[in-house]
């Protein structure tokens, strides 16, 4: 599996996705917006709005919250097989 994260320092949304990354020992790329010349308007281009965390799991560009929600630990599991052989 391949995994992006398009995150920002200042952004406690992605802080929260790469710390449940880090526990369960899911490697990833760091794609950091505001070092990044074209991340941002990547992002646009691919979810339509300026909203990070984005992962981008083999190719497929997943939001992994919810605004006002928090961070989908369940559905994230789920989605990178988290517990299972």
């Amino acid at each position: 599996m391949e995994l992006t994260v398009y995150s920002a320092a200042w952004c406690p949304d992605c802080r929260e996705a790469k710390r449940f990354l880090a526990k369960h020992n899911i490697a990833y790329k760091e794609i950091d917006i505001e070092n990044t010349p074209g991340a941002v308007e990547e992002v646009v281009k691919h979810t339509g709005k300026r909203a990070i965390p984005q992962f981008v799991i083999d190719g497929e560009w997943v939001q992994p919250y919810v605004p006002g929600r928090g961070f989908l630990y369940d559905e994230m599991a789920k989605r990178l097989a988290i517990g299972k052989l």
